[in-house]
């Protein structure tokens, strides 16, 4: 068995993918299935194979695979100002062939006057024989958003977890890991969330303190809180599809649930569905339908979900046509304060397209359908005249509809999005400032990783 390759790098990267064995029974099923495991890597953009007989031996064949490498890192960095944020700088490194070592390393890095965020993460698909990988993260976060567009929040998080993968059957994995995380929120009386403010004052460590300001002689009561809390992860998947970026055929199902363990200084749970299936219809032509549920609740005495684990819909990643994360329960200010519960479901006409390009881009028709949703008695929101309680309980005629056409293309910067949307459903403004209204984006960009 040979390989042919457009840039070298380790063959045993390849090789540990191969279920057709070198010396073995030659069998159809498993050099397809060959096939498909390199072309599932992320930074492999092409695999063909052919079959040769060896002269003067006739039970003996060579297989010669010929692999193409896609760009396996993408790097990105800016730099900007505004009165808002002042000045800001951000980078991001993720590579998901290091060294040629089929290890995965992402580094972030932003920082400015009211955000910064350190994150490392490594993988390692191979911490042994059997396919056990292996991720381990590192996350450092200080927001402040005390800016007039948004609600007052602030909060300090140290996060760092590790996860292992078991591959149960050439399709199946069974995931556990764990997290540690180290917290502190600050809110404040005059510019934060309601319920932002409710949740700091009755979970963890929570304090009061007050400011006075000499200029205009008024008073600010800011509440806190700190906290410990250790989460444990399950998780099972099952992954079928004939390529990890642009596919076009099989499936892929998921299930996670994640819990903070006994002794946690807040406690909570968290729980994860998602399917994927493609389907052909003729020819290139494909359809795709995703579906996922998230959802999560407080244990013991906590009230409800730290502000920071809450869900938030709208943009590409999810609803197009709606505004990034502008979807489900707004504060007293009509900004998003997120739900503990999301439903998103996307369905897509895969166009077909030229074959050089069919890795690298790809144009679909989309309808897209979801939003999000607050099941918790504790949490009370109110229209914009604060006296009208606005309820954001799950119901099937309040999940937002649009329709329109997308475009990605992978580049090495990452993957642009382009999205052309129109929404079906969006709620307009009540006139007597009873509810919120929805706020539409009828095209859409955005630029993120692919890997």
């Amino acid at each position: 068995m040979r390989l042919r390759r457009w840039i070298p790098y380790l063959d045993e990267v390849l090789r540990r993918e191969m279920r057709q064995l070198e010396g073995g029974w030659l069998s159809n099923t498993s050099l397809e299935r060959s096939k498909q495991r390199v072309q599932r890597l992320p930074y492999v953009k092409d695999v063909k194979f052919e079959t040769t007989p060896v002269a003067g031996a006739p039970d003996l064949v060579d297989v010669d695979f010929k692999v193409e490498e896609g760009p396996s890192a993408q790097l990105g960095g800016g730099i900007g100002y505004s009165e808002t944020y002042k000045f800001q700088l951000n980078g991001s490194y993720t590579d998901a062939n290091f060294l040629g070592t089929g290890q995965r390393i992402a580094v972030e890095l932003n920082g400015g006057a009211f955000s910064k965020v350190y994150s490392l993460s490594h993988t390692n698909p191979y911490t042994s024989i059997d396919g056990v990988a292996r991720t381990e993260s590192l996350t450092y976060r200080d927001v402040t958003q005390f800016v007039s567009s948004s609600s007052n929040f602030s909060s300090k998080t140290i996060s760092a977890g590790m996860t292992f993968d078991y591959p149960l059957t050439e399709y199946q994995y069974l995931r556990v890991g764990g997290t540690l995380d180290s917290s502190q929120l600050l809110t404040s009386s005059l510019g934060s969330a309601l319920q932002a403010q409710q949740w700091v004052q009755q979970n963890g460590h929570h304090y009061q303190r007050t400011a006075h300001q000499d200029e205009t002689n008024n008073e600010y009561v800011f509440y806190g809180t700190n906290f410990k809390a250790a989460e444990a992860l399950v998780g099972w998947g099952w992954d079928t599809r004939n390529r990890t970026l642009f596919a076009d055929r099989g499936m892929r199902q998921t299930v996670s649930l994640s819990t903070t363990i006994p002794g946690s200084q807040v406690q909570y749970w968290v729980g994860n569905y998602s399917f994927l299936q493609y389907v052909p219809i003729y020819g290139p032509v494909a359809y795709s339908f995703s579906f996922t549920l998230d959802y999560g609740a407080p244990l013991g005495s906590t009230t409800a979900l730290p502000p920071y684990r809450n869900y938030f819909a709208g943009g590409p990643d999810d609803i197009r046509g709606y505004r990034e994360s502008r979807l489900g329960p707004k504060d007293q200010f009509g900004n998003p304060y997120g739900g503990n519960m999301k439903v998103v479901n996307r369905n897509e006409i895969i166009l077909p397209m030229p074959a050089k390009w069919r890795s690298t881009a790809r144009v679909s028709l989309f309808f897209d359908m979801g939003n999000v949703f607050s099941t918790s008695k504790d949490l009370v929101f109110y229209g914009p005249n604060q006296a009208t309680v606005d309820n954001y309980n799950f119901s099937f005629k309040d999940l937002k509809r649009s329709a329109g056409v997308s475009v990605q293309w992978l580049a090495p910067l990452g993957l642009f999005r382009f999205s052309l949307g129109v929404p079906f459903n969006a709620k307009r403004s009540d006139p007597e400032n009873r509810t919120w209204g929805d706020e539409t984006e009828v095209f859409q960009f955005s630029i993120g990783q692919a890997f």
